[in-house]
């Protein structure tokens, strides 16, 4: 079988099971199977494939069908232009999620002042790992989760990527001790009654992804917690579902925090100190 013939015959599979983005999959499982890029697919479209590798281009193809990530099978995804290591212990990180970031980077003090910063629910390490990077020195960066299997994983991604980082196993902010300017938190917030949801999320950790009381109950946790470890006009960066953004602010309101702004999934809070 050569390289067109695999393309065509992989891509029809999945097009058949409802993957929108089945060509541009069938070209990754292929182009990672044979250690080339897709650039070298579309170049050599008659070559043809050694049994051997057309055998586990076959096997990903059948985990891709039952729908498991293409980034578990790859074993790796692209975020704020990295190459993350995931594995099924973490959540995959999502394009959606690298609007933290940009909101980070708008909103941090760009002072020289010794700054912390922890990553709450860490997984992957792509929020704290990609933020460090992207912050000046001054900034201590901390990776918490409660997952020593995703901690493990973090850590991976810290040392690939040279990234000056500190982890810690916690639950949300119990334990912690310093004090801290910014909080990035991906936390759980789909609610299993959801309907609708992506038939991929059944593969991903579902520790890292539901939450009871409509998906906001480690929300509303880390948001009680924050207050006492928080400095003065320190900054909470949460991601959520759209339509939980009002009751995510109302709640912040009551617990200390002002909105400073929302953008697709990403809601931005200061502590100003003052329950209202």
């Amino acid at each position: 079988m050569n390289i067109s013939t695999w393309l065509k015959h992989a891509t029809e599979h999945l097009k058949n099971a409802g993957i929108t983005s089945a060509q541009l999959d069938a070209e990754l499982l292929l182009a990672n199977t044979l250690r080339k890029n897709r650039t070298y697919l579309h170049a050599h479209l008659d070559e043809e494939i050694d049994p051997r590798r057309v055998d586990i281009a076959e096997a990903r193809l059948s985990l891709r069908l039952d729908r498991v990530p293409l980034a578990y099978i790859l074993g790796k995804k692209e975020f704020y232009g990295r190459e993350f290591d995931v594995s099924p212990s973490v959540l995959v990180p999502r394009p959606e999620s690298e609007e933290m970031i940009n909101m980070l980077l708008r909103l941090a003090p760009q002072d020289n002042q010794p700054r912390t910063l922890i990553d709450v629910g860490t997984g992957s390490g792509c929020l704290g790992i990609t933020a460090a990077l992207e912050l000046s020195d001054n900034w201590h960066v901390v990776l918490s989760d409660i997952s020593p299997k995703a901690l493990s994983v973090a850590e991976k991604n810290a040392k690939k990527l040279g990234a000056k980082v500190f982890t810690q196993k916690q639950s949300l902010l119990l334990g912690q001790f310093e004090k801290l300017d910014c909080i990035l938190a991906n936390l759980p917030y789909v609610d299993k009654d959801w309907k609708n949801t992506s038939p991929e999320l059944r593969h991903e950790p579902p520790e890292a992804l539901y939450a009871s009381e409509g998906g906001l109950k480690l929300i509303r946790e880390l948001i009680q917690q924050a207050p006492k470890h928080m400095t003065n006009q320190g900054l909470l960066f949460i991601e959520a579902d759209e339509e939980q953004h009002q009751t995510i602010v109302a709640f912040g309101n009551q617990n200390g925090f002002l909105r400073l702004e929302t953008s697709g999934l990403i809601v931005a809070l200061r502590f100003v100190g003052t329950k209202r």
